[in-house]
């Protein structure tokens, strides 16, 4: 059981079990922390929890270049940059199975969209590779079914956005990692902007572990 978690700054993963990679909401043009070119990604997934432009970021070029899959939710599948690629749209409640796993989509309390179009509603990630379960929270606020999330799927990390304003903060997002119960938390959303909160210190959850990664870091689970 191996996974290579590279966090590509802002909300941005690359998970890799060696054989397979999937890259999640990889922002990386006109990202300020991100050490990551787009055309150095190599993936043969490219996951989004929802459609704003620091999540989809370069995740349809990337698609194009490495002729991968995009699975999301059944909106942004529908967008004109989505042409051209295979898409499998999909919605909170189901599993969705892959070559290396599964991905399943959950409830986020946030908004979707993409340069003004309509792109469903926001969600969190939950995908299995390498056997490793992560529970990419996307963006949201605190919501009590987190609890319930991770009774089910059971992650082994969980990433919890913790920069405030357009998520929850350090606080709230140690309450979530407290109620997921991962063995491993990773903050992100926050650092990229100057609007953002610029420190973990306040996010402290009791009895989960917390992994700070920096912008370009890989880490094996």
């Amino acid at each position: 059981m191996a996974l290579d978690i590279t966090f590509l700054g802002h909300a941005g993963f690359l998970f890799s079990d060696g054989m397979h990679a999937a890259a999640v909401d990889p922002f990386l043009t006109g990202n300020p922390v991100a050490k990551h070119k787009p055309e150095a990604v190599k993936c043969d997934t490219v996951l989004f929890t929802h459609g704003h432009e620091d999540h989809i970021g370069d995740g349809f070029d990337i698609a194009k270049r490495n002729k991968a899959r995009v699975i999301a939710v059944h909106e942004i599948t529908l967008l004109e940059e989505a042409k051209g690629l295979e898409c499998v749209g999909a919605n909170p409640g189901g599993k969705v199975k892959t070559p290396w796993g599964w991905v399943a989509f959950t409830q986020a309390w946030h908004s979707s969209s993409h340069s003004g179009r309509y792109t469903g509603n926001p969600c969190g990630i939950v995908l299995h590779m390498g056997g490793v379960t992560v529970y990419h929270c996307g963006d949201t606020g605190i919501f009590g079914d987190m609890k319930l999330l991770g009774e089910i799927y059971k992650p082994d990390v969980a990433c919890i956005p913790i920069g405030d304003q357009y998520t929850m903060g350090p606080e709230l997002g140690a309450k979530a990692a407290e109620m997921i119960r991962p063995k491993v938390a990773i903050p992100i959303h926050f650092k990229t902007f100057p609007f953002l909160a610029q420190s973990t210190d306040a996010f402290r959850p009791k009895g989960v572990e917390v992994k700070e990664l920096a912008p370009g870091e890989t880490w094996r689970f």
